[in-house]
């Protein structure tokens, strides 16, 4: 069994790291974004380098990802297991936080040394108004590294959430080379839509509010195997 995401997330690019990794609709707004293995790597490298180098946290630390399944929130989490961190689930005194512009005030029930808010914009532009006590995270991890050297070895919730992720794949069927869609919406657990096609060497398609008069185009279109809705 894997015990080190970001190793699983190398693995899953390796083959083609041109060849779309995450596709990402929003049937509620029309967006549509779609990034290949190395695009999302280099998001995810940005990110390490972010909690290394400027924010100088180490192995163990502790992150709080309060935002909704998005591919901006994918590149936080790989990025933030890629620095070993380990990310909480409940309200607590944290080293870094996430949250997004529209739940900012979620973060208030969480002490944090340091706060970056996301506006989730399909194109990551900057946010033009941020809120008093963040830093808006796309402007801060643009100007890190493109290349980050994860940790030999894997952060302490790795393992637990990669079996988690492996179980999901096997009762799905996955194999390498899958497509899975999955409602995003429906299954916000990361090791439902986001680990589980990696751990099986499979590409996403993830939709929030998936409209469903446009399953049956969009599984054709996307060339989906495997449906998670």
């Amino acid at each position: 069994m894997a015990d080190n995401i970001a190793r699983v997330f190398a693995d899953a690019i390796a083959t083609d790291p041109t060849r779309p990794l995450l596709t990402w609709y929003d049937d509620a707004t029309g967006e549509r974004t779609e990034l290949s293995g190395a695009t999302l790597a280099n998001w995810v490298a940005k990110t390490a380098n972010l909690l290394v180098d400027e924010v100088a946290l180490a192995p163990g630390d502790r992150a709080a990802v309060l935002l909704p399944p998005h591919w901006q929130t994918a590149a936080v989490l790989l990025g933030c297991w890629s620095a070993k961190l380990t990310v909480l689930d409940t309200p607590g005194d944290v080293d870094v936080l996430f949250a997004a512009a529209t739940g900012a005030d979620a973060a208030q029930r969480w002490s944090a040394g340091e706060r970056y808010v996301l506006a989730l914009d399909p194109f990551a532009l900057p946010m033009r108004a941020v809120p008093a006590g963040f830093a808006d995270f796309v402007t801060a991890v643009r100007g890190h590294g493109d290349h980050f050297t994860p940790y030999p070895q894997g952060g302490e919730a790795d393992a637990e959430l990669l079996a988690r992720a492996e179980a999901r794949a096997a009762e799905l069927c996955l194999t390498p080379g899958d497509r899975i869609l999955v409602d995003a919406t429906a299954y916000p657990d990361p090791a439902d839509w986001l680990l589980a096609p990696l751990t099986a060497g499979a590409t996403l398609v993830a939709c929030a509010n998936l409209d469903p008069s446009r399953l049956d185009a969009r599984t054709a279109t996307e060339k989906v195997t495997r449906t998670l809705a």
